[in-house]
């Protein structure tokens, strides 16, 4: 029997967060049993960030039961049960730091969901329950909700026991209990750091940087780097003496800058961050009909492309979205291999450019905006993002397709005059990881502020 759990909490400090919303399903590997769901009075106020990310405020917990009120409840549904959970390392603990403070012993054998799938459905382009439930076509509702989070976690697990057949993958995965104690001296490096976005270096004793990373929570990243168990992470563990940080608020800055950073001081724990990360490429052709095509290549230095990616899982991704976007040819973009018409030709998804139907210039005006959005090879830009403070934007420079770096601008100066904003960009290496990196963030994210410098 199986408890699926996903737990919403205030925030803040490690092991100081409070519960604000929990839910349990009871699954027997078949269906749903019983089923609890409800709101928490933390009895903290909830950090900003959490409000924004899932709606739940403040006002809206007021009347709600406190977690000594549902501690009954939850070891009832949970009893005799193996816990699963989408990051079980987090909400394992949170309810064993709420049951530790009323003082009782809670523990349960446990299920993580994100390393099954990482072992059961490995080159999926990210394992974030959002991402992952829609690349498997898992419908989810309520995202960053309990309930909704939680049902989304028991169909991902579902999908899970059914590839594991002979289950002998989740046997060996399952954990009669997370030990994850930290050092003293290493607890008080992680209490010494922020949850914001940005860059944090590793030293040694001596000083030396033996280790760079990037993160969108810095305490919360550090903290996983001291509780890991893989040879890299105790090796980290035994000779970081301190921890220091960079502040970016955009994520994208902060990769970039992790990127500079690492090829620069080549720390020795880096050392397959080194080397570039793509392997494969999105490129262009015209076939003998006239018709502008786009296929996927291995990367090459040597060449032009109009954007690349890590594996071929997430090129094809891509090139079935922008086909499917653009209503282009899956045959002439090389995802669809026939003799006569594709198969979207059968069902009205294309205008019959494979069987030499569709007008060729009408077909190429909708493949080359396809090139314009995935590629910026000729764009003069400045993509605007977050700051590293509320009042404060970040910006980044593209010249004639080419990184130059990226600055920061206060919003208390109305700054509107693109030279302006070009002065204050500190100069970086333009390379293929980097252009890689701003590629792929364009492509997820609409967060971003465009200014076109054409």
């Amino acid at each position: 029997m199986y408890a699926i759990v996903d737990i919403e909490t205030t925030g803040g400090k490690y092991n100081e967060e409070g519960v604000t919303e929990i839910a349990i399903y009871k699954f027997d590997g078949h269906e749903v049993v019983d089923q609890f769901i409800s709101l928490v009075n933390p009895e903290k106020a909830i950090q900003p960030f959490v409000v924004n990310l899932t709606g739940i405020n403040n006002k809206m917990l007021r009347d709600a039961p406190k977690f000594y009120e549902v501690a009954k409840r939850i070891v009832e549904i949970t009893q005799d049960c193996i816990l699963v959970a989408h990051n079980a390392v987090f909400d394992y603990r949170i309810l064993q730091m709420e049951y530790k403070r009323l003082g009782f012993d809670y523990k349960r054998k446990s299920l993580c969901t994100v390393e099954l799938s990482k072992k059961l459905i490995p080159e999926m382009e990210s394992y974030k329950l959002g991402k992952l439930v829609r690349a498997l076509g898992i419908p989810m509702s309520d995202r960053h909700r309990a309930s909704g989070d939680a049902l989304a976690t028991v169909k991902l697990f579902q999908l899970l026991l059914d590839k594991d057949s002979e289950k002998d993958i989740i046997q060996q995965a399952v954990k009669s209990e997370i030990k994850k104690k930290v050092a003293p001296r290493l607890l008080d490096i992680i209490e010494s750091l922020p949850s914001v976005t940005g860059v944090y270096y590793m030293h040694n004793a001596k000083g030396d940087i033996i280790y760079i990373g990037k993160s969108k929570n810095i305490k919360k990243r550090v903290n996983q780097h001291f509780t890991g168990t893989n040879t890299k992470g105790r090796k980290i563990q035994k000779q970081v003496a301190a921890v220091t940080f960079e502040r970016t608020g955009s994520e994208l800055v902060a990769l970039l800058k992790e990127s500079e950073e690492i090829k620069l001081k080549k720390p020795i724990y880096n050392r397959a961050q080194r080397k570039t990360v793509f392997q494969f490429a999105m490129a262009s052709y015209k076939n003998e009909d006239g018709y502008i095509g786009l296929r996927i290549e291995k990367a090459d230095g040597r060449k032009k492309s109009i954007t690349t990616f890590t594996n071929m899982s997430q090129a094809k991704h891509i090139m079935f979205k922008l086909t499917e976007d653009f209503k282009l040819c899956q045959k002439i973009n090389e995802l669809y291999t026939t003799k006569s018409h594709c198969f979207q030709y059968t069902i009205k998804d294309c205008d019959g450019a494979c069987i030499k139907e569709e007008d060729v210039d009408s077909y190429n005006k909708r493949a080359l905006e396809a090139i314009e959005k995935y590629s910026y090879a000729t764009k003069n830009m400045l993509i605007i993002d977050k700051g590293r403070h509320h009042d404060e934007r970040s910006v980044i420079l593209i010249e004639d397709g080419q990184y130059k770096g990226f600055g920061f601008y206060s919003l208390n100066y109305q700054i509107t005059n693109a030279d302006v904003l070009k002065s204050i960009i500190t100069p970086m290496q333009n390379n293929r990881d980097v252009q890689h990196i701003i590629q792929s963030q364009l492509r997820r994210k609409n967060r971003f502020k465009i200014i076109s410098l054409d």
